[in-house]
């Protein structure tokens, strides 16, 4: 799965947020099904900035039509139904190391 590690670099929230849409864009054009964004929790366990404002930006591209649709950590698991229809359309990624961790540092964007 095509991921954007912002834990990696820890850039400040602006160029994050330029990052994130910069590389779903690559992602788009390759005609991956699904990205994976490691933002991190933030480390108060409240949830981090970027967290919070990459989700915003989620939202408003989902709104946009830029995306179909996103998945928290939390919901990466194959209980959930969004996450049993994106297994259906690509099976490679049940070998996500992440998929049934419950992992709030994580959201899945499908493409």
């Amino acid at each position: 799965m095509w991921t954007i590690n912002l834990k990696k670099e820890n850039p400040p929230l602006d160029v994050a947020l330029a990052i994130i849409e910069i590389e779903l864009e690559k992602a788009i054009f390759s005609q991956e099904i699904a990205v994976k964004i490691l933002h991190g929790y933030g480390s108060h366990g409240k949830g981090g900035i970027i967290l919070i404002k990459a989700r915003e930006l989620l939202s408003q591209m989902k709104k946009e039509r830029k995306i179909k649709d996103y998945l928290f950590g939390d919901k990466w698991n194959v209980f959930d139904d969004k996450t049993k229809k994106l297994l259906q359309k690509d099976k490679s990624l049940a070998d996500d190391e992440d998929l049934n961790k419950n992992n709030p540092g994580i959201t899945i964007v499908v493409l």
